[in-house]
């Protein structure tokens, strides 16, 4: 699909999110669409769908719009093929290192709480059984 344009509703398709959503994080400056069509319809790159997989991944875990954009700026830099020196490397390694850590912490808390609710639905399952059974 190199170089090949999408219109929102494929994109929406594609990620799994809304076009509503889509065009709140364009609005948020978390994405924009690569181009226009010539009747203005935002056009989409695989980089963008790439892009908004990023958020979608990072919004179940309460990360917030500016936390999202921070994690974005942080690696589009990296990305971008211009000369960055050492010190600013490190630091933008040193930003997606820490957002890597929160991941990891917020998953971990998630995990926690599916057990417990899986234990309460459990504990629910088990006493209807009885409930009916006697």
């Amino acid at each position: 699909m190199d170089g090949k344009h999408m219109q929102i509703g494929e994109v929406a398709e594609r990620t799994e999110l809304s076009l509503r959503t889509i065009r709140h994080y364009e609005e948020s400056g978390l994405v924009v669409p690569s181009a226009r069509s010539q009747g203005g319809f935002r056009l989409y790159t695989e980089a963008d769908v790439a892009r908004l997989m990023v958020i979608r991944r990072m919004k179940p875990l309460g990360f917030s719009l500016e936390e999202m954009r921070d994690l974005l700026s942080a690696t589009d830099r990296l990305d971008s093929g211009e000369d960055v020196t050492e010190s600013e490397r490190a630091t933008l390694l040193e930003r997606v290192s820490g957002f890597e850590q929160a991941a990891g912490e917020r998953v971990a808390k998630l995990r926690t709480q599916l057990a417990r609710a899986e234990e309460f639905a459990a504990t629910l399952r088990e006493r209807l059984a009885r409930m009916a059974g006697g």
